[in-house]
C-alpha cells in the first residue's frame, strides 16, 4: 500500500483552503491551520484532518505546504513559514495574483525546497477538481522533481493545466478577473445610481439580459474584499481599468457627436479581434436556449409529479407542476411553492425516487397470495418490484398447502396507501389468489 504524502494546508477554515482539505482528503494526510482555534477545531473535526494553531510547527513534517490565505496576507506568511519548511518538500499558493507571491516563495523558501505558485481557476461552490483549469508557473530550477509529479496528479484527477510565468498570469488575470469584475461592480453600480428596479428590469428582460445580470448578481453577491484585493494587488489591473474607462468615454462622446462611422468602424474593429466568433455563438446560443428549454420541459409537466432542485440552496422540492410562465414554475404539493426556472434543475424519474425514499414516510402492508409451487423466490420478488407504485418488497413467509400450491406473504411498501388497491388487482391479473379470496 502506497503511503499517503503529508499536506498542511495554511488558513483553512473557510474558502478556497476547506475546499482543499474537504476535497483532496483521501488522497493525503492533512493538517490544517488557523489563527481561530474555535473554528479551526470545528472545521477539522468536520473535516477529520489534524489541525494546528502553529503554521511553524504545522510544517515540520510536511511534504506539501499549501498557503490559501487572503492576499493581502500571502507575502508576509510566506516569509514567516517558508524557511521552516522541511528540505525536499514543495511549498505552494494559490492566490490569484501570481508575481509578488512567486518571488516571496523564491525568496524565502531555502535552497532545498521546491516551490510551484499556483492559481486554481475555480471557487469553493465546484463539487470537485475534476474538469476544471489548473494555472502552474512554475520557476526556473525551483521545482525539478516536484513538477512532473504535481502535473501527473492534476492530470489523474482530469484537470486542465496550464502553465505560464507569473508575469503573464498576472497580465491575463487583470483581463479574466480584473477587468470582468470591475465592469459587473460597475454595472451594478449604475443600475443602483440610476434608482433601476432590477426585480421589475427582468420582466422586460431578453435572454442576453437575463444571464448578463445573473453573472453580475453572482460578482456582487459574493466576496467584496476579495474583489478590492485582486483590484490593488495585481499592478497589471490598473492599466486595464484606466483603458476600459478611456474607452467608454471615447466611444460615448462618438455617440455624442453622432459620428456614427466611427462607432460602427470600433464595433467591426473589436468584432474582428475577438477569437472563435463561431463557438462563441453556440456558447452563448447554448445558454440562452437552456433558459426557455426548461420551461418547454415544464409545460409538458403541467398537471404531473416533477422533481427541482434549487441550484443555490440545493433544496429539493418534489410536486404536481401547476403552472408555467416563462421566468417562474408553481409546483402544488402539501403547498404551493413558485420558483425560478432559471434557479432550478429538473430531477430525473430515478432522482426523485430516491429523495422519495429517503424524505418520505412509507405506507407497508403485508399481501399473502397463493400461487404455484414451482415459483422462484427471485422472479416473485424482481415481478413485484416491477410493479410501479412499490417501492420495496420482501417474501416474510412460505406455507405449502398442497402438491400443487403454496402461499407466498410479500411485505411491500408504498409512498400512498391509495395504491394498494392497484396493487392487489396487478397480482389477481397475473394470476395471483388473496387470502381474502381463498
Amino acid at each position: 500500500m502506497i503511503q499517503k504524502e503529508n499536506m498542511t494546508i495554511i488558513g483553512a477554515t473557510r474558502g478556497f483552503g476547506r475546499w482543499i482539505a474537504e476535497h483532496l482528503n483521501n488522497d493525503f494526510n492533512i493538517t490544517i491551520t488557523s489563527p481561530d482555534e474555535t473554528s479551526l477545531r470545528e472545521v477539522a473535526a468536520e473535516l477529520n484532518v489534524d489541525f494546528n494553531t502553529d503554521n511553524i510547527e504545522a510544517v515540520q513534517n510536511s511534504d506539501i505546504v499549501i498557503f490559501c490565505v487572503p492576499i493581502e496576507h500571502m507575502v508576509e506568511t510566506i516569509r514567516q513559514v517558508a524557511p521552516h519548511a522541511p528540505e525536499g518538500s514543495l511549498l505552494m499558493d494559490v492566490c490569484s495574483v501570481k508575481t509578488e507571491a512567486a518571488k516571496a516563495l523564491n525568496e524565502y523558501a531555502p535552497e532545498n525546497v521546491e516551490i510551484l505558485p499556483c492559481h486554481p481557476m475555480f471557487g469553493p461552490r465546484v463539487p470537485s477538481i475534476k474538469r476544471q483549469i489548473i494555472v502552474l508557473t512554475p520557476i526556473e530550477n525551483r521545482a525539478n522533481t516536484w513538477l512532473d509529479r504535481v502535473k501527473k496528479y492534476l492530470i489523474e484527477s482530469e484537470c486542465e493545466i496550464v502553465i505560464t510565468t507569473p508575469q503573464e498570469h498576472d497580465k491575463y488575470m487583470s483581463i479574466v478577473q480584473g477587468l470582468t469584475h470591475f465592469s459587473f461592480i460597475t454595472l451594478a453600480s449604475t443600475m443602483r445610481k440610476l434608482n433601476i428596479n432590477v426585480k421589475r428590469s427582468r420582466s422586460f428582460s431578453s435572454p442576453v439580459y437575463s444571464i448578463m445580470l445573473d453573472m453580475v448578481s453572482r460578482i456582487v453577491y459574493q466576496n467584496p474584499y476579495l474583489y478590492y484585493s485582486i483590484q490593488k494587488n495585481n499592478k497589471e489591473t490598473e492599466y486595464a481599468r484606466k483603458t476600459l474607462i478611456n474607452e467608454g468615454i471615447y466611444l460615448s462622446k462618438l455617440i455624442e457627436d453622432g459620428k456614427e462611422e466611427a462607432f460602427v468602424k470600433n464595433i467591426m474593429e473589436s468584432s474582428s479581434h475577438m477569437d472563435e466568433r463561431e463557438e462563441a455563438l453556440i456558447r452563448s446560443d447554448r445558454a440562452i436556449g437552456m433558459l426557455s428549454e426548461k420551461a418547454n420541459v415544464l409545460t409538458k409537466l403541467i398537471g404531473s409529479e416533477v422533481g427541482l432542485k434549487d441550484l443555490y440552496s440545493e433544496k429539493i422540492h418534489v410536486g404536481i407542476v401547476k403552472n408555467v410562465t416563462a421566468k417562474c414554475v408553481t409546483l402544488k404539493s402539501n403547498d404551493e411553492i413558485t420558483l425560478k426556472i432559471s434557479n432550478v434543475d429538473i430531477l430525473s424519474e430515478k432522482e426523485v425516487f430516491e429523495w422519495k425514499k429517503d424524505n418520505l414516510e412509507l405506507e407497508n402492508f403485508d399481501l399473502t397470495v397463493q400461487l404455484p409451487s414451482g415459483c422462484d423466490e427471485k422472479f416473485l420478488i424482481k415481478m413485484f418490484e416491477n410493479i410501479e407504485p412499490v417501492i420495496d418488497v420482501k417474501i416474510t413467509n412460505i406455507t405449502q398447502i398442497n402438491d400443487s400450491l403454496m402461499n407466498f406473504t410479500f411485505r411491500y411498501s408504498l409512498f400512498n396507501k391509495e395504491d394498494k388497491d392497484y396493487v392487489e388487482e396487478y397480482v389477481k391479473g397475473i394470476g395471483g389468489r388473496m387470502k381474502s379470496d381463498i
